[in-house]
């Protein structure tokens, strides 16, 4: 990984919120795709040894992601992300959390607003994230989880795989 990107994690838990600011050495239109496009997501969201995999994804308005999380035994915990709005290349929100396989969410698991700006610099691109959550406990719940350890590998998987793609 380049050690010169910016990664900013910031917890509010008056507000309930989560603020991520990370950098990729990458073109707009590729981060915007590795964010959006379901094959790329596979490869990066997921924090090695588990992997995603996407079972559904409609990138739209109205639209939503289904995927699971799959450990190395095969193992899995579904994850569902409903998409609200889309602006493209610019910005992206969404709301999801835990579900079964079929998509139907886990209200006893953390659930929050996800959303994404996408904001283009010299030869990088900076995604600023605001995830706000339900509740207190949600968010803490989530931390407790391993949220940010987590984030910080599938960063490091989403830099190599941009890497390749620039090629």
């Amino acid at each position: 990984m380049n050690s010169n990107l910016l990664f900013d994690f910031t917890v509010n838990k008056e507000k309930r919120t989560i603020h991520i600011s990370r950098e990729f050495d990458a073109s707009l239109e590729l981060v915007w795709q590795a964010w959006t496009t379901p094959e790329l997501l596979d490869q990066w969201w997921g924090p090695q040894p588990w992997r995603a995999e996407t079972k559904t994804m409609d990138f739209r308005e109205g639209g939503f992601w289904l995927y699971a999380m799959v450990s190395p035994e095969g193992e899995k915990h579904y994850g569902r992300t409903n998409f609200i709005s889309i602006v493209k290349e610019q910005s992206f929100a969404s709301k999801g959390g835990f579900s079964d396989e079929n998509g139907t969410m886990n209200p006893a698991l953390p659930q929050n607003l996800w959303e994404n700006n996408f904001i283009p610099g010299d030869n990088k691109v900076r995604v600023d994230m605001l995830l706000t959550y339900d509740s207190l406990a949600d968010l803490e719940a989530e931390l407790e989880m391993g949220f940010k350890e987590g984030m910080t590998v599938d960063f490091q998987q989403l830099d190599e795989l941009l890497s390749t793609l620039k090629r």
